[in-house]
């Protein structure tokens, strides 16, 4: 264990930096004559050849094959689980021996044995280090041999794995993932360490708020070696992946100090914050759009061409931004601040200049300055991986924000006056409220965003740690391999025995075709789901004014009050999903599930035969809005885990797609609903809801058939 200690520490940690060639090869001998407690990645690889051998020739059915390789897994990481418990009870029982000391020492303090004390601290604190690399690179070996079974069988087998064993009362993969047990060792080691620092007489422990910092190496070694290996809470796991921001499956270590390098809280800060102005400028003008379009001289359902006009902009906008960002974040920004500022100024003059044309206009303005795929890149790209998820969740909950207070505060914005010639009542005061809430965030942007560094020097490096961290970070070698198994894997990164180019295969696409290209079955499939429901959606929103006009006569702030109850419901309902439901139910059930749910409140929300109803409408709204929340969380979660690699990075990666997918469902909805009110409100309702109920049945029938291929 020592010997394999020191082999997973050279890698992990960078004071081992500088071992000679003559040392490893002595380290590696040596791990080799000792019991191999972790998982033996050589064995099970060449065990999944053999199955696919045998698929080919028909002397083993697929049944046979998970049941054997499942069996395979259980034991090899019970193997390794047991040596992980095995070695948290001697660091337990040596911690144990000086907790004894340490409490003999409180009697007589004498400053020679509390330093030998703190040294004995340190000492278990280095041997801890070793087991968290030991786990670490026993997960990593897990991941990517459940990966390889997914890509040569075709078959989602991850999912199951993971599902059927990790909520198990006696799970072993726990020990494994989340590290049970470890966190106890870890509290302990440094709760002894800081009271052992000299505080000037300070009473004050870890516990105690505000937690006072530690300032020890080993402590700091051991706490970034638990945020690698770390798991956030489902909740956010949930949130991040609603947000679709794709990433590496295995970030190196050299990336997480770059990413510490090009990390600036107010950027981040302010890149959220233009998340949540855009989402308001979306839906702000949502419950008016009806009575502007009126006021200009057409009809009320041109409010579709109204409200669609941002997202017809913004199908180009994603592209160009997109590309953008590869070069720069501040410009895109700024560029999109200015071009918002300009739309939502010619929206609100629209009114005085009695243009239709104009108004039109500033909502393309408006959907040409759409920056979320920088939003989206820089997340990506610049936050540390250790908040990462924390800022993809706060993206998600910034877009649900904006939703939310759009229609409110055109709500609170019911006013009538004059200032020269300008008048400012419901219709124009969203667009003026914008403006000026564009151009103060333009002076924010400029005052205290800062740019993150491109090209970063990389510290010098000895041969062999080039060669051997290399091949870690690039998911190569997550164990302890042989040349020629090494050989094999760079011949064969993904095991699926294409002949194409390590380099080739991991270049992003180049255009929307080659990524539609590298698109499998199921992932088309979840993008017209993803079409289905945000087509869906947008109908709701979009016509709610028009509708509850007609059937109820509502007020614009009843609409208003309406569409913000929708907004706020977006939260709650992915706590309760991200902690709840994902944890008794596999995806691709909730998948199903919630399809199914979108089209009954799709059916309930058609006028048949019977009066209107206000209950009808709010309840097959709800049950239709909060479906399709819970819907486009779970799909973009299969997404982000069923997506080639090659779009992860790159212009036109898989937040490209998903925003393409959702934006030209929205354009194409709000389409519908201008061609539907020429044949008359009384009829828009059912022709509109119509399109729905055929996608979503569509989607039904191709997630079944699609089905056992999903995570």
């Amino acid at each position: 264990m020592v010997a394999f200690g020191k082999k997973l520490k050279e890698r992990q940690i960078q004071e081992w930096q500088g071992y000679v060639w003559s040392f490893l090869i002595l380290v590696y001998v040596v791990a080799k004559l000792l019991p191999t407690f972790y998982l033996n990645y050589k064995l099970m690889k060449k065990r999944v050849k053999q199955y696919a051998q045998q698929m080919e020739v028909g002397t083993q059915d697929r049944r046979h094959v998970l049941k054997d390789f499942s069996r395979m897994l259980d034991n090899q990481i019970e193997k390794t689980v047991l040596f992980i418990l095995e070695q948290q009870g001697q660091l337990a029982s040596r911690l144990t021996n000086l907790r004894e000391q340490h409490d003999a020492l409180e009697e007589t303090p004498e400053i020679s044995q509390i330093t030998e004390l703190r040294e004995a601290y340190r000492a278990v604190g280095q041997d801890l280090l070793k087991l968290l690399c030991f786990v670490e690179m026993n997960a990593i070996g897990l991941r990517k041999i459940l990966k390889k079974f997914d890509k040569r069988f075709r078959y989602r087998f991850t999912d199951y794995y993971v599902k059927t064993r990790a909520n198990h009362p006696y799970s072993q993969l726990q020990q494994v993932f989340k590290h049970v047990g470890l966190g106890a060792v870890v509290g302990a080691i440094s709760r002894n360490l800081h009271e052992l620092q000299d505080r000037q007489g300070s009473y004050l422990s870890i516990y105690d708020p505000p937690a006072l910092p530690l300032q020890d190496p080993v402590v700091d070694s051991i706490n970034a070696a638990v945020d690698r290996l770390s798991h956030s809470t489902n909740f956010l796991n949930f949130l991040a992946q609603h947000a679709l921001i794709m990433q590496e499956e295995l970030p190196a270590p050299t990336d997480e100090r770059i990413d510490d390098e090009r990390y600036h809280f107010m950027s981040l800060l302010l890149n959220l914050a233009n998340t949540f102005l855009y989402m308001v400028n979306t839906y702000i003008i949502v419950p008016t759009a009806d009575d502007y379009s009126m006021s200009l001289g057409a009809a009320a359902t041109v409010c579709g061409i109204v409200i669609g006009a941002m997202a017809v902009a913004q199908v180009f906008s994603s592209v160009y931004f997109s590309a953008w960002s590869n070069r720069s974040y501040f410009r895109p920004l700024v560029f999109s601040s200015i071009v918002l500022f300009v739309g939502n100024t010619m929206y609100a003059l629209a009114y005085d200049m009695s243009s239709l044309t104009v108004l039109i206009l500033g909502r393309l303005f408006c959907g040409l300055g759409s920056a979320r795929a920088v939003n989206r890149r820089y997340i990506s790209d610049c936050v540390p991986l250790k908040i990462r998820m924390q800022a993809s969740a706060g993206f998600v909950s910034a877009s649900a924000l904006g939703m939310a207070c759009g229609p409110a505060l055109a709500g609170i914005l019911q006013t009538n006056f004059k200032i020269y010639k300008l008048t400012f009542n419901a219709d124009t005061l969203p667009g003026w409220v914008m403006a000026v809430a564009w151009l103060v965030y333009l002076v924010w942007l400029w005052i205290s965003f800062k740019e993150p560094s491109r090209d970063i020097e990389e510290p010098p490096a000895s041969s062999s740690e080039t060669v051997e961290n290399g091949a870690l970070e690039e998911g190569k070698q997550p164990l302890l391999i042989t040349s020629e198994e090494k050989q094999e894997d760079d011949e064969d990164p993904e095991g699926d025995g294409s002949e194409e180019a390590p380099e080739e295969s991991r270049k992003p696409a180049t255009s929307i075709v080659s990524a539609y290209r590298l698109l499998t079955p199921s992932v088309k499939v979840q993008l017209l789901i993803y079409f289905m429901l945000k087509y869906a959606m947008e109908i709701l929103l979009s016509e709610s004014s028009v509708i509850t006009t007609y059937y109820f006569s509502w007020s614009t702030s009843t609409v208003s009050i309406f569409l913000a109850c929708l907004g706020l419901t977006v939260l709650p309902v992915n706590i309760v999903v991200g902690s709840y439901i994902s944890n008794m139910f596999e995806d691709r059930q909730i998948l199903l599930a919630s399809e199914i749910m979108v089209c009954i409140g799709i059916l309930l929300s058609f006028h048949m035969i019977i009066p209107y109803t206000i209950p009808q409408y709010v309840c097959s709204g709800l049950i239709m809005f909060v479906s399709a929340e819970v819907l486009e969380g779970v799909n973009l979660s299969l997404l982000s885990r069923v997506m080639s690699s090659r779009l992860s990075r790159g212009t036109y990666n898989g937040g490209l797609l998903s925003t393409e997918a959702g934006t030209i469902a929205r354009v194409i909805a709000d389409a519908t609903i201008t061609l539907a009110g020429y044949l008359g409100e009384s009829r828009l309702l059912n022709i509109t809801l119509l399109p729905s109920f055929l996608i979503c049945v569509a989607s039904i029938v191709a997630t079944c058939f699609t089905y056992n291929s999903l995570y």
